[in-house]
């Protein structure tokens, strides 16, 4: 089987960070995974939500969306069906959730990260490119705080990322695009650290079962490709004057 971009079974389709699009929010991007798009922005708010009873604690939250035009065929936004749709919900949600497995808030202080992902153009992979962009947004808004002294090392537990992979054809393709997405008799949304801890796998088999082994496999293909996700994660943030060693425990 011949991909449609040439790739490697195993290969990371190519990944690229624009910085700083936006004056306004504290972290900025645009990040790009093969024809799939995301522009993310982490804003930061001297408050947490009504609900938490932690004090000193902090919270990361997420939404996400669709440009109308990421797609062929323009779709009506969110705001004009007068609800969220499911699907945005569920993934705005994991987005959430992996990085507030990447962040410590017990030493965020009293604050919110409230990040916005905001799909430009969908080739697959928007969910996983979603939260790989918005580590590092979420990791350029923590640097600013700790250059003003509101957060110390540790506030940053280690980083994550996130990556596609399917059944297809009898054999795991990693990074799926939109045409192997579709095709795949399973696929997977796998987040996890460069060394191999997992935070989140979300999957299905679209037909037949899928046998353990197979899924062994997919998730080892996924692991695999965490130490480059996060090495691309440290350059842009080396490019933005951001040293993510002084987020990090010591």
């Amino acid at each position: 089987m011949t991909r449609e971009d040439g790739r490697r079974a195993d290969q990371v389709r190519p990944v690229g960070f624009s910085l700083n699009p936006q004056r306004n929010p504290e972290g900025s991007l645009i990040y790009r995974s093969g024809d799939t798009s995301v522009l993310i922005a982490a804003s930061v708010s001297e408050k947490v939500p009504d609900w938490m009873r932690t004090p000193k604690h902090g919270w990361v939250t997420a939404e996400y969306e669709m440009h109308p035009r990421a797609n062929p065929r323009r779709r009506k936004r969110d705001r004009s069906r007068g609800t969220i749709d499911g699907r945005s919900q569920e993934i705005q949600r994991l987005v959430g959730r992996s990085l507030r497995a990447a962040v410590d808030l017990s030493k965020l202080g009293e604050r919110t990260i409230q990040v916005d992902c905001d799909v430009l153009d969908a080739d697959g992979g928007t969910r996983t490119a979603s939260i790989t962009g918005a580590f590092v947004a979420v990791a350029m808004a923590l640097d600013g705080l700790r250059k003003r002294g509101l957060v110390d090392a540790g506030v940053l537990r280690e980083p994550v990322a996130a990556i596609s992979v399917g059944w297809l054809e009898g054999r795991p393709l990693l990074d799926l695009c939109y045409t192997e997405d579709r095709d795949a008799e399973v696929d997977l949304n796998v987040v996890a650290t460069a060394r191999g801890g997992i935070v989140e796998v979300q999957g299905t088999a679209e037909g037949a079962p899928l046998p353990r082994e197979h899924f062994d496999r997919l998730v080892d293909v996924a692991l695999a490709a965490m130490p480059e996700l996060v090495a691309a994660q440290r350059h842009a943030l080396e490019e933005a004057d951001v040293d993510l060693d002084r987020l990090l425990p010591a």
